[in-house]
């Protein structure tokens, strides 16, 4: 059986979910224990079956309708006038192809789409509309394998941002959650303003009555 690596390496990485798994890594991982078929990959179409296949050595079959239908690349394009700067459209992006800040009109990078269509579900205001940027091309015919790995490593490189923030949120948590004898000697929890003007009221009473 071929490796999950192997495996990963000819899926598209559109991490477009519609496989029934959460990006291409995991959908390579179920196929590689056995647990998903070859044919649930819409982005890779019908070519995308061939070499799964090929590499596996199982039977090709058509494209599991349950999981979509084969198509164009679609690319995603927000209407900027319509926008609420919700940043909803950013945190669903899986490439980090969506630019923009909370209450400003956010973006989408052409050249990083990858036409997961995942943004369009969490617009509240539903300013996204999606457009084919490959007319008459589908499958592998419309999406090259050097947008594959680029789209890859971006994928990466989110999840990577995503966890090295949730370690810092984890640890300011636990450093402010700590008992007071266990708590470092660091100055008032971050943003918040009365806590600083109470200790500097305990510092001057202190202060007062040590000079008593």
């Amino acid at each position: 059986m071929p490796t999950v690596d192997e495996i990963d390496a000819l899926l598209p990485q559109t991490q477009c979910t519609r496989c029934g798994y959460p990006d291409c890594r995991s959908y390579a991982q179920a196929i590689a224990a056995g647990e998903a078929g070859i044919n649930q990959c819409p982005p890779g179409g019908a070519q995308g079956i061939q070499r799964l296949a090929a590499l596996t050595g199982r039977g090709a079959s058509p494209l599991d309708p349950a999981h979509g239908q084969e198509g164009p690349v679609r690319l995603a394009v927000i209407d900027e006038a319509w926008c609420i700067g919700c940043t909803l459209c950013i945190q669903a992006c899986p490439v980090d192809c969506i630019v923009g800040a909370a209450k400003q009109m956010h973006t989408v990078i052409e050249a990083q789409c990858t036409g997961c269509e995942l943004c369009v579900p969490a617009c509240p205001v539903d300013c996204i509309t999606l457009e084919d940027s490959t007319p008459g091309r589908s499958g592998w015919a419309a999406w090259s394998p050097q947008q594959a790995q680029e789209a890859r490593a971006r994928h990466l490189a989110r999840g990577e941002r995503l966890r090295q923030r949730a370690a810092g949120q984890a640890a300011q948590a636990a450093q402010w959650a700590a008992p007071p004898e266990q708590a470092p000697a660091a100055g008032p929890a971050p943003d918040d303003g009365k806590r600083q003007v109470i200790d500097a009221i305990l510092a001057r009473a202190r202060a007062a009555a040590a000079r008593k």
